[in-house]
């Protein structure tokens, strides 16, 4: 990567960690684009050479914070002896959560966005060198020795259980916290798994 490229990088990433710094302690519609290059130190000319508008950088670093949530999980995995795609989904939901429950701002910032349609349209078409969450999906079931009958309805169906029933436990421990959620949460998805298998 050349001199410029770099150059190119560090305005772009200033931008988007700014954005996520002034959305998650005041909102997306308190934000103006203004109050983000002024804070980034560039120009605002310089905001659209990357971003159509703030909530186009808004998608953006949904994704992005996505990515980077399933890539921590996935390392963590691969540093496990874990077998069995069940367990290893498992794993990685239980990961998720307690990245989520350390950092309370980015389950605040992604947890409305958090679905399968973010990560599809998002991450499969994305030209950013985060990780490539639709093929890791794609390739686990398919080394999988247990077939599903619509793998992708099953991780779509997954993801939206997994961040409708959190939010509230991992925030303001509602209707239980996190820890006396997870064991019922654990169940439902392996139940929800082993009703989609082709037998």
């Amino acid at each position: 990567m050349g001199k410029i490229d770099i150059n190119k990088k560090l305005k772009e990433d200033a931008l988007l960690n700014t954005a996520f710094d002034l959305f998650t302690k005041q909102g997306i519609h308190k934000t103006s684009i203004s109050d983000i290059v002024n804070q980034a130190g560039v120009a605002k000319g310089t905001f659209y050479l990357y971003f159509k508008d703030k909530y186009d950088i808004n998608n953006k670093l949904i994704a992005k914070k996505a990515s980077q949530i399933f890539r921590t999980a996935d390392e963590a995995l691969h540093r496990t002896d874990i077998t069995g795609l069940e367990n290893q989904i498992i794993f990685m939901i239980d990961n998720i959560l307690d990245q989520f429950t350390a950092d309370k701002s980015l389950l605040r910032f992604i947890s409305k966005s958090l679905s399968w349609g973010i990560f599809k349209n998002e991450l499969l078409y994305s030209d950013s060198s985060e990780i490539d969450f639709y093929n890791i999906y794609s390739s686990v079931f398919e080394k999988s020795e247990i077939k599903y009958k619509n793998p992708e309805l099953l991780v779509f169906m997954i993801i939206e259980l997994v961040s409708s029933t959190s939010f509230s436990c991992i925030l303001y421990e509602e209707p239980t916290s996190i820890g006396e959620l997870k064991p019922y949460l654990f169940e439902s998805v392996r139940q929800m798994m082993r009703s989609m298998e082709v037998r």
